[in-house]
């Protein structure tokens, strides 16, 4: 029998030899996942791991279970009850706190709402909520009573919430009045009622009241939050559900079109998060766990609030931005609450190294064990400057590779292995990726490639909603008989891989292939440098010249000089082949609310052409 839960000693790591226990999950991967998914609550236990109908898996076949029941009715008749699940704090500084129990409590009551409306199995529920408790308890009610959830990120415009909406065709909205951001107050409910107008699915809206302005509520339509529940049950039976039942819906961007409708299931997809978290993080009982993510991504489901709860750790949240009122923040909030485990993005990261190391040399932050890393590939800068003045040299940084179609982490590193700043380590338990050609050949260590998958993974997405075509066309037909990542990536003679941004984003140049997160990685390398993106603009010579956008850090001035110091930089550090074309200094870059370098859109812009699906735009 492979023994696959290894339990941390205090001051100690889950996986002490990962090359060991690696080889052991590739060996028999049905023996591994079977044994991970038998730490958690199965109502009635699977009869085959893995029914592998290319490109289609089903995972824990036969068996049933609910993942609310292993977040939370589990935790129930244990010490876990009375443990804080959440800590919440609001940008205005309210601050509430949610045991299990207390939880719990709430999400039968929410879920016996839903029920009222006619919400039934299988139907579907839009949530429209910032970073709030009830963001969270919307998700919980919805997947208890076997409701499939959409959360759709609240800043969001109208037209993009009507499009997903018009998707889903949910029978019920949730929102809120309205919420804060920096010194504005966004109001949501004329966005909303704009976005539902003559959708029939939508037979009810129920409105979260946060900062608690005038309103007005459509009669029969429209109900206020605070109302229903008061008056409702915190008791609600768990429904038992099947292993692939859907559990929830995430639209993601397209370069053209409509968002897609990346589909997961309940059973597989909890055991992956379950033990991801756990393994990677090195999650302990008394565990303060940060992930700065929104639910309206897929971090957000994943790792801020599913898997934290299976594992029953608390959680912080906080509402607003990571530099208002000021650029200490984030480092204010890891000092006041002990935060111990820390996971936000490279933009986040990149965006407080502007302000200096001396903000964060404010505050104790002898808290942290462990940081984490999510969004785009990590420049080896970034990551030096992160486990110096953050993690004060000691906390290892866990830099995830994963998707909203893959569910959980599937590269990463761990605690307790060797690092290398801006490599992603290698792939998790289970999981088999390469980096290959065009024609699907394993290229040599050192070349460029692209990323795949070999084999299923439990957490995988189960289709794309309503377009199985799409589903089979973008990510298994690219190279025959595996999952095609679309980023292109390399290995080191050990091993590590190195993601270097979406296969779009890597440039041709005079025959060489250059990945923009290779490039990026050496302007942020500069001591004036706080952020930068590269493009590719059509050349009759050389097939591509690069141009670089460039954010400077606080009180750098824009001046030529610095322009050939940078392109002698990248000159130096890669090669002649590399020298950008053209420098542009700019205060801001075109970022999707999860963070990520919206590439494609400073090319359209700069060439004039269509700009397509920009719904994930943050300005």
């Amino acid at each position: 029998m492979l023994k696959c839960s290894i339990m941390a000693a205090k001051n100690n790591f889950y996986i002490k030899n990962y090359e060991s226990l690696y080889k052991k999950s590739i060996r028999n991967i049905g023996l591994f996942w079977c044994n991970i998914a038998g730490e958690l609550y199965w109502f009635k236990p699977w009869q085959k791991v893995l029914s592998w109908k290319f490109p289609y898996a089903s995972w824990f076949v036969g068996g049933k279970t609910n993942i609310v029941f292993n977040a939370l009715d589990r935790h129930l008749e244990t010490s876990t009850a009375d443990k804080i699940a959440f800590i919440w704090e609001g940008q205005d500084g309210l601050v509430r706190k949610y045991t299990y129990r207390k939880l719990n409590d709430e999400v039968c009551r929410l879920a016996n709402v839903l029920k009222n409306f006619g919400v039934k199995k299988g139907d579907r529920v839009a949530i429209y909520l910032l970073r709030l408790p009830e963001q969270v308890i919307s998700m919980l009610a919805c997947a208890k009573i076997g409701a499939i959830h959409t959360v759709i990120y609240s800043g969001f415009s109208t037209e993009a919430l009507k499009t997903r909406i018009l998707a889903a065709k949910p029978k019920v909205v949730i929102k809120t009045d309205g919420y804060y951001y920096r010194e504005k107050i966004i109001k949501t409910k004329e966005i909303v009622d704009e976005a539902v107008k003559n959708i029939n699915s939508v037979r009810s809206v129920i409105v979260v009241k946060r900062i608690g302005i005038k309103i007005s509520l459509r009669s029969g339509r429209d109900f206020w939050w605070h109302k229903l529940v008061s008056k409702s049950s915190p008791k609600c039976k768990t429904l038992m559900v099947s292993s692939g039942h859907p559990l929830f819906i995430l639209y993601t961007s397209g370069t053209t079109g409509k968002p897609k409708g990346i589909l997961h299931a309940h059973g597989g997809y909890m055991v992956g998060i379950y033990i991801t978290l756990k393994w990677i993080f090195n999650i302990e009982k008394d565990d303060i766990y940060w992930c700065t993510a929104d639910a309206g991504w897929v971090t957000g489901h994943s790792y801020v609030v599913y898997s934290p709860l299976i594992n029953g750790v608390t959680s912080f949240i906080y509402e607003g931005p990571p530099d208002y009122p000021d650029a200490g923040k984030y480092w204010s909030l890891i000092e006041k609450y002990k935060i111990t485990k820390f996971y936000t993005t490279p933009t986040t990261i990149r965006s407080l190294m502007r302000y200096g190391e001396e903000i964060p040399q404010k505050y104790n932050l002898s808290s942290l064990k462990i940081l984490g890393s999510v969004g785009e590939p990590l420049n080896p800068e970034a990551w030096r400057w992160f486990h110096k003045h953050i993690g004060k040299g000691k906390c290892p940084i866990m830099d995830t590779w994963w998707q909203t179609e893959t569910g959980m982490h599937m590269i990463s590193p761990l605690p307790s292995v060797k690092l290398k700043p801006g490599s992603v380590f290698k792939p998790f338990f289970g999981v088999e990726a390469d980096i290959v050609d065009e024609d699907g050949h394993s290229v040599k260590p050192g070349k460029q490639g692209f990323l795949i998958i070999k084999k299923p993974w439990p957490a995988m997405f189960k289709n794309v909603y309503q377009d199985s075509q799409k589903y089979q066309e973008n990510y298994w037909q690219k190279i025959p008989n595996v999952y095609f990542t679309g980023d292109a990536a390399k290995k080191d003679k050990d091993g590590y891989f190195w993601i270097q941004g979406r296969c779009d984003d890597v440039l041709k140049i005079s025959g060489y292939l250059l990945g923009t997160a290779e490039l990026e990685s050496i302007f942020v390398f500069h001591p004036s440098v706080s952020e930068a993106a590269v493009i590719g603009k059509p050349h009759e010579i050389k097939g591509n010249a690069i141009k670089a956008f460039v954010i400077l850090k606080k009180g750098i001035k824009k001046t030529d000089l610095l322009k050939e110091e940078l392109k002698n930089l990248v000159r130096k550090m890669i090669g002649p082949i590399a020298t950008p074309d053209e420098i542009e200094f700019v205060d801001s870059l075109p970022k999707t609310r999860s963070g990520k370098i919206m590439r494609r859109l400073l090319k359209a812009r700069e060439l004039g052409l269509p700009i397509g699906d920009i719904s994930t735009l943050e300005e």
